[in-house]
């Protein structure tokens, strides 16, 4: 018999830290996933209940090399956090190509491979779930963070596709999609808010620990896309309100 656990990937910072614990408070067994194995290894001390792996799931083969160790150690996934991911900031054509091909790598990739490696048994047990962590930021095209935008595009459309595919496999794959939130995130993709419609942005900003919450209360739900904030909600639906010439153009007012 394997143990079932809760995988967690990108879990040494922001949204990954608050599904640990509130996991962890729900009596799971979690394997934590990040390349920062100091932080990794600190986390898993506090909770208890968790092992540390580090990896990093944008080069090619590692999400293999961590089902493999998985295996190795006697367990299986019944729940899949595909968090791991981060943003650039700045005009497509200024961006280094090799670190926008990671971000895809990484933000669809690993993801996408993730979900592949777990699903079968998921389905023979017809028990199970996968929580991607997308954006609002997927609703809308996104100038000034192009190739963010257009993975957590994806992450949207494959997450409701593997819903309506194995929902009645018993298994739900869920895509929560917060807003601003306060974490490391801006700070890694480089962005720097300026002007009065950033300071908007910034001001929005939810904790992650509630985002987290959401998502994990929306997965229990059964519900294929989780949006955690009444404003979030309603922005996430502009496209259906405005041109999206509009909605484009109020996007990229945004001052990086």
């Amino acid at each position: 018999m394997t143990q079932p656990i809760a995988l967690i990937t990108g879990a040494s910072a922001g949204l990954g830290v608050d599904f640990a614990r509130q996991l962890a408070s729900k009596g799971k067994r979690l394997v934590l996933v990040a390349r920062r194995k100091d932080r990794l290894d600190a986390l898993a001390a506090a909770i208890g209940n968790a092992r540390a792996v580090e990896a990093d799931l944008s080069v090619p083969g590692a999400a293999d090399r961590l089902m493999a160790d998985l295996s190795a150690h006697g367990e299986h996934v019944e729940l899949l956090v595909n968090n791991a991911g981060f943003g650039l900031a700045g005009r497509f054509a200024k961006l280094d190509a090799k670190r926008q091909r990671q971000m895809i790598d990484l933000n669809c990739g690993a993801l996408v491979e993730l979900a592949h490696a777990v699903l079968p048994s998921m389905i023979e047990r017809k028990s199970g779930a996968i929580l991607n962590v997308a954006s609002t930021a997927a609703f809308q095209p996104g100038p000034g963070m192009a190739v963010y935008f257009a993975t957590k595009a994806f992450v949207l459309s494959f997450s409701e596709a593997l819903h309506e595919e194995v929902r009645k496999n018993g298994v739900i794959v869920s895509a929560l999609c917060p807003g601003p939130t306060a974490t490391e995130f801006g700070e890694v993709a480089g962005w720097k808010p300026a002007g009065p419609s950033a300071k908007i942005f910034v001001d929005m900003a939810a904790d992650s620990a509630s985002v987290v919450r959401a998502g994990l209360e929306g997965l229990e739900r059964g519900r294929a896309i989780v949006i955690p904030g009444l404003m979030n909600k309603s922005t996430a639906q502009a496209h259906r309100l405005f041109p999206r010439s509009w909605v484009r153009k109020a996007a990229g007012s945004i001052k990086l």
